[in-house]
């Protein structure tokens, strides 16, 4: 019984044996005889329907030297030989593939639910949304001076507020790290030390500060779960990071022109922070400290220390009668301390492995981001305004 010569592609029985996938073994020449149908004595009847019996047609996807490639700017399309591709498969994924190209077009969007492409968001070169930072931030800024302007003890409230709301936050934040710092006593204490420091003063405020401390020593201890030096560390990070720093802007508000020395802590701060973001922006070229901001410079630095300094010298000498001189120095000690704060807050979310402390404040990402140069800055105006100008 004679055999028949396997096609090329693939072994008998084997996908790549079907005639109708693989090319005639003699495609383009003549079809033997010897030993076939009359090729000779006793040769056996050719077989019905054999792969060679009859020239197959030319295939379809043959190329075309003279025609145009699929698609605008498409690649040139390779060369498909009949004699070496078992299949048409690589073909056909080439052409589908091309015409989608063509289709959608270089740069194209992802279209969003409604079939239309999604807008990009509006970033500054700083990495925000900055018509949604901008409004936020003139939100802020009203809400603290109309409570100041209208009645005084209502900057109490919003100094509370501030404290709940970043302490909430920081707890938030630190459990990315484990740690599970009290919230209910941290709290309390906050409200307790802005309210000593409103009623009795700075002595009041430091005892608040140990008052709070206690308070999340026991609570903790009560709980009887792992990790007590860990949490207790946590919750010491917080006291005096947000309510006791926070509570010196209730000192600072407590003289009779405690509206105007707020006033001007708040616009140092808001000084520096625009000087360093414009001269950042145009100027920046060495970076201050790559590893924890890399978008602070020395040229933005050197901008803050500008800008605050001379805005300062004008806000003090027309609002507290202070000499042009001291005012420089308010307004460069300020600067230095909101660089400062700003930096330890993003060192710290760098050691917990986060971008903000919470979403929100549109364009901001949390309240403490927006209280990380305060915090630093209004202890700082407090210490220097009692030593330049003493109340009364």
């Amino acid at each position: 019984m004679s055999s028949y010569p396997e096609p090329r592609g693939g072994h008998s029985g084997s996908r790549a044996s079907d005639p109708s996938d693989a090319p005639a073994p003699f495609a383009g020449q003549p079809a033997p005889t010897e030993g076939l149908a009359g090729g000779g004595p006793g040769a056996p009847a050719p077989r019905t329907g054999a792969i060679w019996e009859t020239q197959p047609p030319a295939p379809s996807w043959t190329i075309d030297p003279a025609a145009p490639p699929v698609g605008a700017g498409a690649a040139a399309e390779p060369p498909w030989a009949a004699p070496t591709a078992a299949t048409s498969t690589s073909q056909a994924e080439w052409e589908l593939t091309t015409a989608e190209v063509a289709r959608r077009g270089p740069g194209k969007r992802r279209a969003g639910r409604d079939g239309k492409p999604v807008p990009p968001k509006q970033k500054g070169r700083a990495g925000r949304n900055l018509p949604a930072a901008i409004g936020v931030g003139t939100g802020l800024v009203l809400a603290v001076l109309l409570s100041m302007i209208v009645w005084k003890p209502a900057f109490l409230g919003v100094i509370a507020l501030a404290a709940g709301v970043g302490i909430w936050e920081m707890v938030r934040a630190l459990k990315v790290t484990g740690a599970r710092p009290p919230l209910v006593p941290l709290i309390g204490g906050g409200l307790l030390m802005t309210g000593l420091a409103w009623y009795e003063g700075p002595d009041a405020l430091q005892l608040g500060l140990v008052a709070t401390l206690l308070a999340a020593l026991v609570w903790r201890f009560s709980e009887h779960k792992a990790g007590f030096r860990r949490d207790l560390a946590a919750a010491a990070l917080i006291t005096v990071y947000v309510p006791f720093l926070l509570s010196f802007g209730v000192l600072l508000v407590k003289p009779d022109d405690g509206a105007e020395r707020v006033l001007c802590a708040l616009l140092a701060v808001v000084l520096s922070d625009t000087g360093g973001y414009a001269a950042g922006v145009f100027f920046g070229k060495h970076p201050m400290a790559p590893a924890i901001s890399p978008k602070k410079s020395w040229e933005g630095f050197a901008g803050s220390l500008t800008a605050a300094a001379v805005g300062s010298s004008l806000l003090l000498y027309f609002l507290l009668d202070i000499s042009f001189g001291w005012g420089l120095l308010f307004g460069a000690v300020i600067s230095v301390a909101a660089v400062v704060g700003d930096l330890a807050e993003s060192m710290l979310k760098r050691d917990i492995g986060i971008k903000d402390m919470s979403n929100l404040l549109p364009g901001h990402g949390g309240l403490m981001d927006r209280l990380d140069s305060i915090l630093f800055a209004v202890p700082a105006a407090y210490l220097l305004l009692s030593l330049i100008a003493p109340p009364g």
